[in-house]
């Protein structure tokens, strides 16, 4: 540690972000090795806030490339979560780090719980923005407890008793989409398959060579620790009521008018159809609780995949936002 680290240590301010996400701001700048030491003195206090707020931002550790956070997230994971069974296109850029997403920079990526669809799921993500783009970009960020509270009582006892069946059309290397090769980091269709098997994905290979998934999951779950029930879905996201009129006519005529073709969807777990204006209703209740802070270079979030769901707004220019996920 430094000679001048305890005074660095003393001048930890809280950052004021409407209390959500709280955070920590270091006056002084910190590098990854001191900050290490001062957190292995907090990890438990650390934990605790996390599960009460469900994210924290850490403001004024020197992280500024892909080697740092790298470390950063060695010191709060130990072993991360590789992005296996994904959906969007992200780059691997180290071990268990990974762009945040390559998605169409004029688009908004609705707000989602990691991998919710899936049997597995990260526990915890840290984003880290390496490059903050000139307009938007923001993360949004909201309190799935809150959402769950606010959803309107008959759309929940819906999702309670019918619970929902995701479905992905994934092609072998050219098509709309996601590849199976992009989504399970590999072109060996027996991993793909031992995936499946191990995590009650069910699977059809077709003729030309696109990968068909069905995963049954639950649109509501408890949180492991906290024992608190939490909206827990991306039921809005793979929905085609997300997608412009005019190219979700397109892919129709594309897919014979077969909506279960499409690269995404979802309808409830007995294979009943969602209908829009449910997820119009959803979507208002969930948009209501988001909240956007703008990045500063080299922030770190951490975020309980469980208590808070994130999104993306639309930018302009560069941007780059780094993601390591927890188990």
């Amino acid at each position: 540690m430094t000679d001048d680290m305890d005074s660095i240590l003393e001048s930890i301010v809280a950052i004021k972000t409407q209390d959500f996400p709280i955070g920590y701001r270091f006056e002084r700048k910190l590098s990854v090795g001191d900050f290490e030491k001062w957190y292995q003195d907090r990890k438990e206090e650390i934990n605790e806030k996390l599960q009460q707020a469900g994210a924290i931002l850490f403001r004024g550790v020197g992280v500024e490339g892909i080697d740092d956070f790298s470390q950063f997230s060695r010191v709060v994971f130990g072993q991360s979560l590789d992005y296996k069974d994904g959906t969007t296109p992200r780059t691997k850029l180290a071990e268990h780090v990974y762009t945040s997403t390559e998605y169409d920079p004029s688009q908004e990526i609705l707000p989602h719980n990691e991998l919710s669809y899936s049997n597995v799921y990260p526990g915890k993500l840290l984003f880290c923005c390496t490059t903050v783009a000139p307009e938007g970009g923001e993360t949004p960020l909201g309190d799935s407890r809150q959402i769950l509270r606010n959803m309107p009582e008959e759309i929940v006892e819906e999702f309670r008793s019918k619970e929902l069946m995701y479905i992905r059309n994934l092609h072998g290397g050219g098509g709309l989409g996601q590849s199976w090769q992009q989504s399970f980091e590999t072109d060996d269709r027996e991993i793909v398959e031992a995936f499946c098997d191990q995590n009650e994905v069910a699977y059809t290979w077709k003729a030309s060579g696109h990968l068909h998934l069905v995963q049954h999951r639950p649109g509501i779950i408890r949180h492991p620790h906290t024992n608190e029930e939490v909206w827990f879905n991306q039921v809005d996201q793979f929905h085609p009521s997300h997608i412009d009129a005019k190219l979700l006519k397109t892919l129709m005529m594309i897919h014979k008018n077969d909506v279960r073709s499409l690269p995404m969807f979802v309808c409830y777990g007995d294979g009943t159809e969602i209908a829009d204006e449910t997820i119009a209703q959803i979507r208002k209740c969930i948009d209501g609780q988001m909240k956007a802070n703008p990045w500063v270079a080299g922030d770190i979030v951490l975020v309980d995949n469980l208590l808070v769901c994130h999104g993306r707004r639309p930018y302009k220019g560069d941007r780059k936002v780094l993601v390591s996920m927890d188990t």
